[in-house]
């Protein structure tokens, strides 16, 4: 088992991408390329579920 140390990691790992990828898309669209601004929009869209969606799922499945 993981417990509450090691899942704090990983949403705090989730959420320093989720933060990477904000600013890539912010660079991206100012810069006007499309394809890879869709793509930063998606993926710091699913780090910053995944950063908030662990602690939730944790607490009340497995604990």
């Amino acid at each position: 088992m993981m417990g509450w140390v090691g899942i704090i990691f990983i949403s705090v790992v989730f959420t320093f991408f989720s933060f990477h990828f904000t600013l890539s898309f912010i660079e991206n669209l100012h810069k006007g390329d499309e394809r890879i601004t869709k793509q930063s929009k998606m993926f710091a869209l699913i780090c910053c579920g995944a950063a908030l969606a662990f602690p939730f799922l944790y607490m009340f499945f497995i604990n």
